[in-house]
């Protein structure tokens, strides 16, 4: 073992012949261990965050959607469908209306969002099929309901019931405006995992759709699926050049910009604040090392006289201070890493307010490995830059000063 290495193990250890680290190492140990493993679940948590709410949101609404400027709706959709359908990187398209109504049972009246969509249609386009937790698609027909699981909570209704949709565009009548209104039964009941979806949505047929708003051969826009979300953004700028003017398209992501921002700014906040914490570890890991050389002064002085050069000196405590930063990365990383793994697996923190505050009901963890690599090597290089002042200190120590007294 080459001297420097031996001395800075020797160093790190407490009272002269004591096998154990010092209470000094230890605690600097422990402050990079819990400055890397509270960043190392930080940014798991808020990777979980938001890789939830996108799977939730593109799982109840379509990757791209397709719209026409002004309030005629889209009267040609079965022709837009087909061309945008044969366009590389599309896998499916379905065709929707989309309406605010009343909807009515024998206990409450509520507002909610209306969705007509072709069931068939439907299901290869955004994961109804999957969300359904009551009941089920078989015979969805004119006169069946698909409810948001509180929505029909609220309604309090359940499988089977019947209930009253009244649209707010009126049916012109001899004696004035009537408005337009039809009973519909309950065939299912899902659960999007989203409280705004779930406590404000609800679907019906297409042609259900029609006659309840009026709206003829017509429909509000065209959902697109396609085989990668993130490249939403360029197909949504191909598919307006090839659609044109007065279509206008857009994407999951635009759709949701101020949410995933908000989410992008908590994320770096968040980190620059843990990331403080390890700064604060790696002052004390300065200061240990200034006390170290400090006490020190006169085995330093006898090295420097028996001939060793400031550059051993100084790789002494360089190596002593890259210890305790690599003991403290390995013990955070296997800490946080085990903790986001138990969540993960035992959904050991649930969230409050039942998904109605925070969207979702558990906390959710992506433990990802360039997360764990970026933070480790942030922790190892303010470890060593937290040396280089002591270590710089002890290697400008004159010999004969050192010794003088001794």
């Amino acid at each position: 073992m080459r001297y420097p290495l031996f001395i800075a193990l020797r160093y790190l250890r407490g009272g002269r012949g004591s096998p154990f680290l010092s209470l000094i190492t230890l605690i600097s140990i422990g402050g990079v261990t819990l400055g890397v493993a509270a960043l190392i679940i930080t940014l798991s948590v808020m990777n979980g965050f938001h890789e939830d709410l996108r799977d939730k949101i593109v799982g109840t609404n379509a990757h791209i959607i397709i719209l026409k400027g002004g309030q005629e709706g889209l009267n040609n959709y079965r022709e837009l469908g087909e061309r945008v359908k044969g366009m590389e990187h599309v896998l499916a398209t379905s065709p929707f209306i989309l309406s605010q109504a009343m909807i009515s049972s024998s206990q409450s009246s509520l507002g909610a969002v209306i969705r007509g969509v072709d069931i068939g249609k439907e299901i290869q386009v955004t994961d109804l099929n999957k969300n359904i937790v009551k009941g089920d698609l078989e015979g969805f027909d004119s006169e069946s309901l698909i409810l948001g699981k509180e929505l029909a909570l609220s309604l309090g209704v359940d499988v089977g019931e019947w209930v009253r949709i009244i649209s707010p565009k009126g049916m012109a009548t001899p004696v004035g405006m009537r408005p337009r209104f039809r009973g519909f039964k309950v065939s299912g009941i899902f659960d999007s995992g989203m409280y705004e979806y779930d406590s404000t949505l609800a679907y019906i047929t297409l042609d259900s759709a029609r006659v309840l708003f009026g709206m003829g051969d017509v429909v509000t826009g065209i959902q697109v699926k396609i085989d990668d979300i993130y490249l939403a953004d360029r197909l949504d700028r191909a598919i307006q050049r090839e659609l044109g003017y007065p279509y206008w398209v857009r994407n999951w992501m635009e759709l949701n910009k101020n949410l995933f921002a908000a989410l992008k700014v908590e994320k770096i906040t968040m980190t620059v604040i843990l990331v403080l914490i390890i700064l604060v570890a790696a002052f004390n890991i300065a200061s240990a090392l200034i006390m170290k050389v400090i006490r020190k002064t006169k085995e330093i002085g006898i090295l420097k006289a028996m001939g060793a050069k400031g550059p051993s000196i100084m790789s002494i405590f360089i190596l002593e201070g890259l210890f305790i930063g690599l003991m403290g990365t390995l013990l955070g990383t296997f800490i946080g890493s085990f903790i986001c793994l138990l969540q993960d697996k035992y959904h050991l923190v649930k969230l409050p307010g039942g998904g109605e505050v925070y969207y979702i009901s558990i906390l959710p963890i992506s433990l990802r490995g360039s997360d764990i690599l970026l933070v480790s090597l942030a922790a190892m290089g303010i470890s060593l830059l937290a040396t280089i002042y002591p270590a710089w200190r002890g290697a400008r120590l004159d010999p004969v000063e050192a010794i003088r007294y001794e």
